[in-house]
């Protein structure tokens, strides 16, 4: 049995809601992700994991500070000094914007460090473990150019040129899986989109200019397991082969607040590939709205719900919905003596509900109006463009004739 840590989207340098650490001058979210990461890699040492899979996106972009570069580096020696082989996949945030040059990760292939192996292209690997070998095939970010020629896009409409890209990229899955021996377990190693997964905040995946993956490659029964990164939303998209988003490690945002974030360890070898879902400590997100509207006294409810809330090291954002009349009560400066505990404050909003009143004429003006002048007053008075009210005006004529028409 071969025990194998699949993690991803690491993100080193979202430092969004953070500051500076008087005692090491870095970010305090840059530490968040450090924390988490540490997580990880002394998981891995400290359980004897076999295999450590990253699928993608180190830092938050293709131009790491060195900073980031020195801590992703001592954390990646730290599991190559301990001999476990750790696989690095190339994810888009890794890419360099020009060809031929240097990718974030690239110099632990050029220095050659022990236990490592990066994958920058599609291709087949076959990895030494301590309970024996696992064949790896890699699928790293791949952009529409990577797949296609200038002169293979002349002529061709977008269409066609989405029917070519999903061709080539189903050969180039295809011929790496059928280097696939039966010896020994295989693994798929891939960074992008598959139809049907969930980014963050329930959003289905919308098709863009991602390379989509085509499930059914994913499905292959001569994988035992399929790592997926570049989805932040940790998700199983099938059960045999367990084909899964670990998602990422640490919170990016609020889009995130309410999600687990983790990492997997999978079980393969023979029969059936077991896995589990690890969380990592992870900096809470809160996100609270306080309705004063209808209370006489805004600050005694402001304040009984902030101090029976638990806001120790998280951040915050806090939302008032309060009325005009009661707005004056509100006060910002005692909020914010009462947020205190929080790692940081995102920000204090004010949700003032201010009745808007539209002005369509007279009662008897009203009454002798007929739906479409009714229609047109109300759109003026909601201030609707001229362009936006002309084009919904014509809509409404059509509606009209056919009710005349009936």
């Amino acid at each position: 049995m071969i025990r194998v840590l699949h993690f991803a989207d690491l993100h080193l340098g979202v430092e969004n809601y953070g500051r500076l650490d008087p005692n090491t001058g870095l970010s305090s979210r840059l530490m968040d992700f450090l924390r988490a990461f540490d997580f990880v890699v002394d998981y891995a040492i400290e359980n004897e994991i076999d295999l450590v899979l990253f699928a993608g996106d180190a830092f938050k972009n293709r131009d790491p500070s060195p900073t980031h570069q020195r801590e992703f580096a001592r954390r990646i020696r730290r599991l190559s000094e301990a001999k476990v082989p750790t696989f690095l996949l190339v994810g888009n945030h890794d890419l360099p914007n020009a060809i031929k040059r240097a990718h974030a990760i690239e110099i632990f292939h050029t220095l050659e460090i022990p236990c490592v192996t990066v994958a920058e292209r599609p291709g087949y690997h076959r990895i030494q473990t301590r309970q024996g070998d696992v064949q790896i095939v890699a699928l790293p970010w791949v952009t529409r150019s990577h797949l296609l020629t200038r002169e293979e896009y002349q002529g061709l409409s977008v269409e066609e040129i989405n029917a070519r890209i999903e061709e080539s990229l189903f050969k180039i899955m295809a011929g790496l899986a059928d280097r696939i021996t039966p010896d020994v377990p295989a693994l798929l190693a891939a960074h992008g989109t598959v139809p049907g997964a969930v980014f963050g905040m329930e959003r289905s995946v919308l098709l863009g200019q991602d390379v989509l993956l085509d499930p059914a490659l994913l499905k292959d029964p001569r994988y035992a397991y399929v790592a997926l990164g570049h989805i932040h939303k940790h998700q199983c998209l099938n059960e045999q082969p367990p084909v899964i988003y670990s998602g990422s490690i640490e919170r990016i945002d609020f889009g995130e607040a309410d999600e687990a974030k983790g990492f997997v360890v999978a079980e393969i070898g023979d029969g059936p590939t077991r896995w589990q879902f690890v969380e990592t400590p992870t900096r809470p997100f809160l996100e609270m709205v306080i309705d004063v509207r209808h209370h006489p006294q805004p600050m005694e409810l402001i304040r009984e719900r902030l101090e029976a809330t638990n806001l120790d090291e998280a951040v915050v954002k806090l939302i008032i919905k309060a009325s005009p009349e009661n707005e004056v009560h509100v006060d910002t400066r005692e909020i914010r003596r009462l947020l205190s505990p929080a790692a940081y404050v995102a920000a204090v909003v004010r949700d003032v509900e201010r009745p808007t009143r539209l002005r369509l004429g007279t009662a008897q003006e009203i009454a002798n109006a007929g739906p479409r002048e009714l229609l047109q007053r109300y759109l003026e008075a909601k201030q609707v463009p001229p362009e936006r009210r002309e084009t919904l005006m014509t809509y409404a004529d059509t509606i009209f004739s056919e009710v005349d028409d009936k």
